[in-house]
């Protein structure tokens, strides 16, 4: 089944909190109203983030709106959903983060040309305030730019 429609989530947030260092994608292990409810962009990664759990990497706190057509086989909003990934890019990402304090950001949540849900999810340095007003002043400048 192909879909025409381009589907893409992102977590504005995340460029404006976070310095993105590296980027991957990863699959997601989901429920069928699940997949459902991101075809029709019923979905948000504001407020969300990537831990590690026994080996296995978990995107925290991502909201995925219950299907309106799933009675009772619906799912729940904000459970914790499994990301997958090769081995040697799950060690990567374990290493890089336990050693330097890093964080895992996801970005966006599209769907590809196969129809399956991707992730994708950086790992990212947290910004100080005033980094945080140097973009502000940097997009400002931008759209002035392009007004003139």
């Amino acid at each position: 089944m192909r879909h025409s429609s381009k589907i893409e989530i992102k977590n504005k947030k995340a460029g404006f909190n976070y310095e993105l260092l590296t980027k991957y994608t990863a699959g997601l292990v989901l429920y069928g109203t699940e997949i459902k409810s991101i075809r029709e962009s019923k979905a948000g990664l504001v407020d969300s983030y990537c831990t590690f759990s026994k080996g296995e990497l978990w995107v925290i706190n991502m909201h995925i709106a219950a299907f309106r057509l799933g009675n009772f086989y619906n799912h729940e909003a904000r459970r914790n959903r499994k990301l997958l990934l090769t081995k040697r890019e799950l060690k990567k990402i374990e290493r890089t983060t336990k050693e330097t304090g890093l964080t895992i950001v996801p970005t966006r949540l599209y769907i590809n040309e196969k129809g399956l849900a991707k992730l994708d999810i950086a790992i990212a340095k947290g910004k100080k305030l005033y980094d945080k007003r140097e973009a502000i002043k940097e997009k400002d400048l931008r759209r002035e730019s392009q007004r003139i």
